[in-house]
C-alpha cells in the first residue's frame, strides 16, 4: 500500500484482548505489504548469498588458470550485484511503507477513540500516558512491523542457504547448519530481563513527561507563588531517574549485542580451522573453502534480523499493551435505536437530578469531584462502577449505572453524534486549541446562535479588544487574531469566557456547564450569568456552581449531597430553609452554622447580582 492511500476510510475494529493479539491484528491487516516485503527480501538475501558462489568460482578459476570460467564468474557476480541493489531498495521501500501504514492506522484508532470519549479520556488515563502512547509507543509498534518485514525474508533465506551449503559441501555445511540455531536463539534467555528494564525506563519517562506537562500548564501559577524552583527540582530528579533507567537498559542490550558478535566469531574461527585442515588434506578445494567461508560470513547479516526482531518485539509488546488500554476504553452504550436528538427534561436516575426543559437549573455540590462525575454522567460519559469483587455496582452487569434520560430517552441508546448534539458538557478547565478566534468558534452548531451573540453573552468585549491589539497581521480584526496553544497568552478568565462562547455557539438541546464563572470577578460573573440565561431562554441549561450571583439567577436550584438530590427550590428558599445548602454557598464552617440566626439576616449576608450591578 502506498503512502498516498492514507488515511484509511475505516481503520477497522482492533483486537484489544491483549498486546500480542493487537500486533497480530495489525499484521493481518497488512498481509499484502508483508508478502511484498518478503518477496523483495528473499530476492535480496538470495542474491547476496549467491556472491560467495561467484567468488568461489572466480578463485578456483584463477587456481586452474581458466579465463573462460573467470569471465563467467565475473558476469555472475555482476548480475547478483544488480539483483542485490534492486532487492535492497525495494525491501527498504516496502518495509518502511509497512511501518508508516501501521503507525497511521494506530494514530487513526487513537484519534477515533479520543473523539468518542472526549474529555472523559484524560480522566481515565493520565494525559502524559496518552501522549506517550500516541508518540513513542506508536513508533515502537511501527518498528516491529518493519522489523517483521525484514525478519521473514531473512529467516527464509537462512533456511535456503543452509540447505544449499549442506548439499554443496556436507563436511562444512552441516557445521554451519547446526550452529545457526544456537546463534539465532542464544540471546533469548536475556530478553525478559532486557524487556523489564526497558519497561521500567518507559514508565519513568512517562511520569517525567506528565510532570513536565503539568509544570508547563501551571507555570503562571507557579511563578505567582514562587514554586518554580520546587517543581524544576522535581523534574530534574525525575529526569535523572529516567537517565539511570536508560543506562541500565542500555547495558543489557549492549550485552545482547556483544553476544551476537561473539557467537558468530566463534563459528567463523571454528569453520576456518576445520576447513583449512580439510583443504590441506585435499578433501576439499580452496574454492569450496572460500565459498563456504564467504557464505557463513554473509549469514551474519540475516542473523542480525533475529536480534532486531527480538528487540522490536520486546519493546512493541508492552507498547501494544499500553495502546490497547486506551483503545479498549468505551462509552457505555447499548445498541442504538435512535439517530436523532430528542428534546425534553434532562433526568439523572442515579442522583434524582431533574433539569426541566427550557429552564436554567443550577446544581450545588459540596464535593467538587462529585460535581465533575455528575457532569460527566449528564453528558453520557459515565462508566460502570466496579466493586472490589468485580461486580458492577449501580446497575446491571451489562450496562453499568443507569443512563441519563433526555425527554425520556436514554442517552446510551442514541448514536454518538446525536448524543453529542443533544447534550454538551463544558468542563471546569476547558481547552482552547491554537488558531484564530474565527476557527475556535467554527464548531458544529444548530445555527440559531451567531458568534457575535455568543461572545456578547459571555462578556468577551475586553477579550476582543485585547486580541485586536495583539497582532498586526489581523488588520485589527480580533476574529483573525491567532490564539496560542491552550490559550496560554490569555488570562484564566479570558480563556473561560471564550470557551463559554464556543459552547453557546454550539447551542445544544441541553448545555451542562461546570463552574462556568469560577475564574472571573463578581461584576463580570453577574453579567455572564445574565447573558447565559438570556441567550439560553427556552433551552435547557444546567450549571454546577456555588456562587450566589449565578444561583440567584437560576430558575431552580438543586442541592446534591452524598450523591443524591436532597433539596430543590430557588436560591433564596434554600438559603433560608436548608442548612446544608447555606453551609456550601456561604462557606460557613460547622461551628458557625448553629451560631448564626435564621431569617432574613442570612439573605442580606449575601449580595445578589442586582445589588452588585447597582454598586457597579
Amino acid at each position: 500500500m502506498q503512502i498516498r492511500d492514507l488515511p484509511y476510510p475505516d481503520p477497522g475494529d482492533p483486537d484489544v484482548r491483549s498486546g500480542p493479539r493487537f500486533l497480530i491484528w495489525l499484521g493481518r491487516n497488512q498481509i499484502r505489504g508483508q508478502l511484498k516485503a518478503m518477496s523483495w527480501g528473499l530476492l535480496h538475501q538470495c542474491a547476496l548469498a549467491g556472491l560467495p558462489l561467484g567468488a568461489g568460482f572466480a578463485v578456483q578459476a584463477v587456481v586452474d588458470r581458466s579465463g573462460g570460467r573467470l569471465a563467467l564468474a565475473g558476469g555472475l557476480i555482476a548480475v547478483l550485484g544488480a539483483l542485490i541493489a534492486v532487492g535492497d531498495t525495494m525491501l527498504h521501500r516496502t518495509a518502511v511503507t509497512n511501518w508508516i501504514t501501521a503507525a497511521a492506522r494506530i494514530q487513526q484508532l487513537l484519534a477515533r477513540k479520543t473523539a468518542e470519549l472526549g474529555s472523559a479520556l484524560t480522566r481515565r488515563v493520565a494525559a502524559g500516558e496518552v501522549v506517550a502512547v500516541s508518540t513513542g509507543d506508536v513508533e515502537k509498534i511501527g518498528w516491529f512491523v518493519e522489523a517483521l518485514s525484514r525478519f521473514v525474508a531473512a529467516a527464509a533465506a537462512l533456511v535456503i542457504i543452509c540447505v544449499g551449503l549442506v548439499l554443496y559441501l556436507p563436511a562444512l555445511g552441516v557445521l554451519v547448519a547446526l550452529a545457526l540455531p544456537v546463534l539465532a536463539l542464544g540471546v533469548l534467555p536475556l530478553l525478559p530481563r532486557a524487556t523489564r528494564r526497558a519497561d521500567f525506563q518507559r514508565e519513568k519517562a512517562g511520569k517525567a513527561t506528565e510532570l513536565a506537562s503539568d509544570t508547563v500548564a501551571g507555570l503562571r501559577v507557579l511563578r505567582g507563588i514562587g514554586g518554580e524552583e520546587l517543581f524544576l527540582g522535581r523534574y530534574r530528579q525525575a529526569s535523572q531517574e529516567v537517565r539511570k533507567a536508560a543506562v541500565r537498559s542500555a547495558r543489557m542490550w549492549s550485552l545482547i549485542s556483544a553476544i551476537q558478535v561473539l557467537l558468530p566469531g566463534v563459528l567463523l574461527i571454528a569453520l576456518v580451522t576445520y576447513g583449512a585442515a580439510l583443504a590441506r588434506d585435499g578433501k576439499i578445494d580452496v574454492g569450496q573453502l572460500v565459498t563456504v567461508y564467504s557464505a557463513a560470513t554473509l549469514l551474519l547479516f540475516p542473523l542480525r534480523h533475529f536480534e532486531e526482531i527480538a528487540m522490536a518485539y520486546s519493546f512493541s509488546r508492552p507498547s501494544a499493551q499500553r495502546a490497547i488500554r486506551v483503545l479498549s476504553l468505551s462509552r457505555v452504550a447499548r445498541p442504538s435505536t435512535l439517530d436523532t436528538a430528542p428534546a425534553g427534561d434532562l433526568y439523572d436516575p442515579v442522583t434524582g437530578l431533574m433539569a426541566p426543559e427550557g429552564l436554567f437549573t443550577a446544581v450545588v455540590c459540596g464535593d467538587p469531584d462529585e460535581a465533575g462525575r455528575l457532569a460527566d454522567r449528564l453528558g453520557g460519559h459515565a462508566q460502570p462502577e466496579v466493586a472490589k469483587d468485580g461486580a458492577v455496582e449501580g446497575g446491571t452487569a451489562d450496562h453499568g449505572v443507569p443512563s441519563v434520560l433526555l425527554g425520556g430517552v436514554p442517552l446510551d441508546e442514541l448514536e454518538l453524534d446525536a448524543a453529542r448534539t443533544a447534550v454538551l458538557v463544558q468542563d471546569k478547565d476547558p481547552v482552547l486549541l491554537s488558531g484564530t478566534l474565527c476557527e475556535l468558534l467554527d464548531v458544529p452548531s444548530s445555527g440559531r446562535v451567531s458568534a457575535d451573540e455568543a461572545l456578547s453573552a459571555a462578556q468577551c468585549e475586553d477579550v476582543l479588544s485585547a486580541l485586536a491589539h495583539a497582532s498586526a497581521d489581523s488588520d485589527g480584526d480580533p476574529m483573525n487574531t491567532r490564539i496560542t496553544e491552550r490559550g496560554r497568552s490569555l488570562s484564566g478568565g479570558q480563556r473561560q469566557r471564550l470557551a463559554l462562547a464556543r459552547s453557546l455557539v454550539t447551542d445544544p438541546e441541553a448545555l451542562v456547564l461546570d463552574e462556568p464563572t469560577s475564574a472571573v470577578d463578581s461584576h463580570t460573573e453577574a453579567r455572564v450569568a445574565a447573558g447565559i440565561k438570556a441567550l439560553r431562554k427556552d433551552r435547557t441549561t444546567v450549571a454546577f456552581a456555588s456562587s450566589p450571583l449565578l444561583l440567584d439567577l437560576a430558575d431552580r436550584v438543586a442541592l446534591v449531597h452524598r450523591g443524591t438530590v436532597v433539596a430543590v427550590g430557588t436560591h433564596r428558599e434554600l438559603l433560608l430553609g436548608e442548612p446544608r445548602y447555606r453551609a456550601v454557598v456561604t462557606r460557613e464552617t460547622d461551628d458557625e452554622v448553629p451560631a448564626r440566626p435564621g431569617g432574613d439576616e442570612e439573605v442580606h449576608a449575601i449580595d445578589t447580582h442586582e445589588e452588585i450591578e447597582e454598586r457597579a
